[in-house]
């Protein structure tokens, strides 16, 4: 897939051409840079780890996006028999997926070797920390893709003709070669993340710790209603009623849902208490 359409400019006399695709990538990435640190930093995590985690994740989002060209190249090889990874576009699940296990498994490996003496499992310390503002960075990113899809015109919905229809946007879909307007399910899903990152950081102010459970729930049920209405060619859908993403939003909420029940029976706190509730309670103590 090709990134459409191109911002074109002129440098040094040189022409030089950007895809709008990758600069909505690249001010995701800045962005959940930012809600990270930001975020963090409220929380009070040390310098250390949040330097930690960051490393980690350069890795873990390299690899996510190598999964997510994976999953599509895989998808389209169940459909057509050829595997061609260079030429096969991505699947946000498939980074996701991909992504957040290359993210544990360097996470917790490397803490063990990054943490020594007196910050001797510094990680495991505040790995709830890193889980409570996951949901917020993956969300921001993830919205500002969905608006990189948009200028690239894949993950569309379906074909409305040349003639104006209301909601319709104008693009050119890479998978059919159709110039026309289309249902723009990138632009409704982009609109989706933007309003979950809002109202899981206004939990995460206060203090939900639950964020996780929320963000694979919400987004796995918006994820499976979403894909009735695309018409994208993704792959491996054959005959089936459900497409592919669809299967995998089953497992995100039923993951989200076992989440939730996991911290019940275990009697883990879906909220976690201020500081000023927190000495109260070691006042009471002594």
């Amino acid at each position: 897939m090709v990134p459409n359409p191109v911002l074109s400019f002129n440098l040094f006399g040189k022409d030089f051409s950007v895809y709008l695709y990758g600069v909505c990538i690249a001010l995701g990435l800045l962005a959940c840079i930012f809600v990270f640190y930001f975020y963090t930093g409220k929380k009070k995590v040390p310098t250390k780890m949040q330097d930690f985690v960051f490393f980690v994740a350069i890795i873990a989002i390299a690899i996510g996006f190598l999964f997510a060209k994976l999953y599509q190249a895989f998808y389209d090889f169940l459909e057509t028999g050829v595997f061609d990874f260079y030429g096969a576009g991505m699947t946000v699940m498939g980074g996701l997926i991909g992504g957040a296990g290359a993210f544990l498994l360097v996470y917790f490996v490397g803490g063990k070797f990054v943490f020594k003496d007196k910050q001797k499992n510094l990680h495991l310390t505040h790995f709830n920390d890193v889980l409570l503002v996951a949901p917020m960075c993956i969300t921001i990113a993830h919205a500002f893709g969905r608006l990189g899809c948009l200028m690239s015109g894949c993950c569309h919905g379906a074909y409305l003709g040349k003639d104006y229809v209301f909601g319709g946007i104008w693009m050119r879909a890479p998978d059919t070669g159709k110039v026309g307007y289309h249902v723009p399910t990138q632009l409704y899903e982009a609109l989706f993340l933007f309003a979950l990152f809002a109202v899981l950081s206004v939990l995460y102010f206060k203090r939900c710790n639950i964020l996780l459970h929320i963000y694979l729930i919400a987004y796995g049920v918006w994820r499976f209603f979403i894909e009735f209405i695309r018409t994208d060619a993704v792959g491996g859908t054959g005959e089936t009623f459900f497409r592919p993403s669809q299967w995998q939003s089953f497992v995100f909420v039923g993951i989200g849902i076992a989440l939730i029940v996991f911290y019940i029976i275990k009697k883990i706190p879906l909220w976690l208490k201020t500081e000023k509730e927190e000495v109260k309670v070691i006042d009471a103590e002594e």
